[in-house]
């Protein structure tokens, strides 16, 4: 398969991927319940945070959340109460669990304090060529809080730790994307798509060496950015786009059902 082979199938894939109803059964449609920016980008952090395992899964917990928050999480950042956060406490989804939570609503409480939206904590500095910084500049954040708990940052991954991000990349995609096919969001403007790393997950990873995207398994930033930068020679502006591709690509088995030989 020569470059132009492969860019026709990515291409062919993405749109195929790249649709509303796509959202019905993944985690970014918990933040398409919501019109009001915050509450966006409030829902989709925790839909992405909360997004390993079971899509079913992570759903319901998001539902559950979102539920005891008066599905008006910006609302509930604000003014909670104490007895509001007591209903937290039960709360677990795999290894992200109460202490984790209620930690992050602080941040963002405090963050929304100072600003009008969350893109400032991951919005990458003058002349970076990608979100690096703000990725490290976010973690830095909210572990610069006196009442962070360390157990915590398992969950806020850095690429200061080598780290992919893959649920952070995640989350940018949805909120900096616009292409009109009604999944990703467009609702910040200080991060341009070119800067955006493709999310890098073992569906996507595997898929990526099969197609020659990439020639090792490593699961970290290095790779992350290389799988990006294979991207960009199909897309320069918009590489992250083929995120759609690759992960459903994986989803439907295509390395078992196709075989393609580069």
């Amino acid at each position: 398969m020569n470059s132009r082979q492969l860019k026709d199938l990515l291409d062919e894939k993405y749109l195929k991927f790249n649709r509303a109803d796509f959202i019905i059964d993944d985690p970014v449609g918990i933040p398409h319940r919501f019109t009001l920016k915050q509450d966006i980008e409030i829902a989709g952090f925790f839909a992405a945070i909360l997004a390993w395992g079971n899509r079913r899964s992570i759903i319901n917990s998001c539902n559950k959340l979102l539920q005891h928050m008066d599905n008006s999480p910006f609302e509930f950042i604000q003014h909670h109460s104490p007895k509001d956060l007591k209903s937290l406490e039960k709360f677990v989804h795999r290894t992200f669990n109460s202490t984790d939570l209620l930690f992050l609503i602080e941040v963002f409480k405090e963050i929304y304090s100072k600003y009008p939206s969350l893109e400032k904590l991951f919005a990458p500095e003058k002349g970076d060529k990608n979100v690096k910084t703000g990725l490290i500049n976010f973690h830095d954040f909210c572990f610069s809080l006196s009442y962070a708990p360390a157990r915590s940052k398992k969950h806020i991954a850095t690429p200061a730790k080598k780290s992919a991000c893959k649920r952070l990349n995640m989350y940018l995609r949805w909120m900096v994307r616009k292409d009109n096919h009604g999944v990703d969001f467009d609702i910040w403007e200080n991060i341009k798509t070119s800067q955006l790393i493709c999310p890098l997950d073992v569906h996507v990873q595997r898929v990526a060496i099969h197609l020659g995207l990439l020639n090792n398994e490593k699961n970290n930033w290095a790779n992350a950015e290389e799988l990006t930068k294979q991207l960009k020679q199909f897309d320069n502006a918009d590489p992250v786009k083929y995120d759609f591709a690759l992960f459903g690509m994986g989803i439907e088995n295509f390395i078992q059902k196709k075989q393609v030989f580069l």
